[in-house]
């Protein structure tokens, strides 16, 4: 078995001509509470082997269009900031020659790094960030660079963020919202029905980046995460909003982090690597 994403035989893995860049970062060093997403990318990969290659919502096989496989980013022991540093340096290159970058946490943390690389091509760039967490906070256990302040991180290289799936704040992210003119979609706007999903649309840029914590969704779909919270979102709501996003704005780039693997069990990274492809069929159908 390789340990390449979808395990593609060579024709449709080439660098030169894939469309997509998969991005590993095995990285966990400031989580605040289960530790292992380290171990998040390589089970999501081994997962996605056993995707199939047609979609059958949009009746397209998304890989046609290349999904090369980049080698991991190796971990800076330096600690957080040289991390974002690595991880930047790392995505540049396929951000600069024109691939879909996506990236596999690893933390939440990895993000800032691959918004700052996507953010070089893209001057007026929005996140749609599919969380349960605001990550908010302009540091938290001694780093700015924690995976609970990333969302602060990326806001320095971006337009707007709009987050949704948020079911749990802290007192300090309430008061910057109301600062930063930033206005989430709770959960529980998504559950009572309503144009939440036009809502989200309204608030995001031409120009899009998908940043998704797999505790976005509820840990009845998605159990292997670091910080379950209760009241999360579902599959089809998910993949709704991800639908309506790449038909009406243009998604340059994405993430899915946080997988935390648990033995015996492979829901969450099949999950994860399942809405990997299913974006990516999004974005391949969008653009024709």
């Amino acid at each position: 078995m390789t340990h390449d994403f979808l395990g593609l035989d060579a024709k449709h893995t080439d660098y030169r001509g894939s469309r997509f860049a998969v991005l590993p970062v095995p990285y966990d060093a400031t989580v605040s509470y289960q530790v292992g997403t380290r171990n998040g990318p390589m089970a999501i990969l081994t997962a996605s082997q056993q995707v199939e290659l047609f979609d059958d919502e949009l009746r397209i096989e998304p890989y046609r269009a290349g999904v090369c496989t980049l080698n991991p980013v190796e971990v800076a022991c330096e600690g957080p900031e040289a991390m974002h540093e690595a991880i930047f340096r790392a995505a540049r290159k396929p951000v600069r020659d024109g691939k879909f970058l996506f990236g596999l946490g690893g933390e939440h943390g990895i993000t800032s790094g691959l918004v700052r690389a996507v953010a070089s091509r893209y001057k007026k760039l929005s996140i749609l960030q599919i969380d349960a967490h605001l990550d908010l906070r302009d540091s938290y256990e001694g780093t700015p660079y924690s995976h609970a302040s990333v969302m602060r991180r990326c806001l320095d290289h971006v337009e707007n963020v709009v987050p949704v799936g948020i079911r749990n704040v802290a007192k300090e992210e309430s008061a910057f919202l109301k600062k930063s003119g930033i206005d989430p979609i709770y959960a529980r706007d998504c559950r009572s029905g309503g144009k939440w999903i036009e809502r989200a649309i309204d608030g995001l840029g031409d120009v899009v980046y998908v940043t998704i914590d797999i505790d976005g969704f509820d840990p009845a779909y998605a159990p292997g995460t670091g910080t379950p919270e209760p009241g999360g979102l579902d599959w089809y709501q998910v993949t709704a909003l991800l639908r309506r996003v790449a038909m009406e704005r243009r998604i340059v780039a994405a993430d899915i982090v946080e997988v935390l693997p648990i033995p015996g069990q492979v829901v969450t990274e099949f999950l994860a690597a399942r809405l990997a492809y299913r974006l990516m069929a999004y974005v391949t159908s969008a653009s024709k």
